[in-house]
């Protein structure tokens, strides 16, 4: 349980601290705890078990392997939003979560509909050149995170270099961070990122884990990634560059543009975790053996939906 407790915390780093962090008192630790273990209870009477199809909005569908569950938007959003992140409606769709006792990983899936991205750029990229760039780039933003009262970030390196599949249309990457100071031993929170392209958007599956956990689970991101089919008529060749929106960005953007932004939540994610981590913990103590126990019975029979 532990370990998923870890799995569970490293999602702030995927949503950021409340907006109202530094302008609101936190909710009390009882109130917390109420809405964590509801939380927690709405998505088990909701969550499907594999081996089953479920339906991603209208573009895709996700074969979701025995021993999984998916939880969806709905009930997904509220977890999110107990532990205190903030999460975009337009774009969440839901969690997908293990049953085994060793299961200290979440996937959050999320479709962003911003059009066509063209993946030109994946084959001039460096990954060195990515990692430099992005290593400068926080030690700019440490001035603003020193003015701001929160600890300098460091960029050590990737846990998996950027690779991209131009026949299948995926991307992976991972990026390993931490706070200046922190010992390279300490556990770190691991968003493990792969992305399948399509017509009209892509889907991200953020694999949550730890540092200790990463080698073994990893490779459910990649199940899961290899398993989600875009419907015909959404796949990225059937792109019509007379009638379709081509995104504003390129892939690299994928890569560059979505760590520096997470990289820029870090410090705000330290410190929210420390001030409530006893909170969440408590929480999910409450309702703990309940959640294991949903998720290792006996899958449901009926269809998956991933709509809200």
């Amino acid at each position: 349980m532990h370990k998923v407790i870890s799995a569970v915390v490293a999602l702030f780093v995927v949503f950021g601290a409340p907006a109202a962090f530094a302008q609101a008192s936190p909710p009390s630790e009882a109130s917390r705890k109420a809405e964590l273990a509801a939380a927690w209870k709405a998505a088990s009477t909701v969550a499907v078990g594999g081996p089953k199809d479920v339906s991603l909005i209208d573009q895709a569908s996700l074969k979701l392997p025995s021993g999984r569950f998916f939880v969806p938007k709905a009930e997904a959003a509220r977890i999110l939003r107990a532990l205190g992140n903030v999460v975009n409606d337009a774009s969440l769709i839901g969690l997908v979560v293990g049953n085994g006792a060793n299961d200290g990983w979440i996937v959050v899936i999320r479709y962003i509909k911003e059009g066509y991205i063209k993946d030109d750029d994946a084959k001039n990229w460096s990954a060195d050149d990515l990692l430099k760039n992005l290593k400068d780039g926080v030690d700019e933003s440490n001035k603003d995170r020193i003015a701001r009262g929160f600890p300098e970030m460091q960029v050590i390196g990737w846990v998996q270099a950027p690779s991209y599949d131009a026949a299948t249309h995926r991307l992976v990457w991972s990026l390993l961070a931490k706070d200046k100071g922190e010992p390279d031993y300490a556990t770190k929170s691991i968003n493990y990122n792969t992305y399948a392209l399509g017509r009209d958007g892509y889907f991200s599956l953020n694999l949550l884990s730890t540092s200790e956990g990463i080698a073994g689970d990893k490779s459910v991101a990649h199940e899961l990634l290899g398993n989600l089919a875009y419907n015909t008529g959404k796949r990225y060749e059937d792109f019509s560059a007379s009638t379709d929106r081509i995104a504003e960005y390129g892939l690299m953007a994928l890569v560059g543009g979505a760590a520096a932004k997470k990289l820029g939540l870090f410090a705000l994610v330290s410190a929210f975790v420390l001030k409530f981590a006893k909170v969440i913990l408590i929480g999910l103590a409450v309702v703990g053996a309940g959640v294991l126990n949903f998720f290792r019975r006996k899958p449901r029979s009926d269809s998956a939906d991933g709509q809200a």
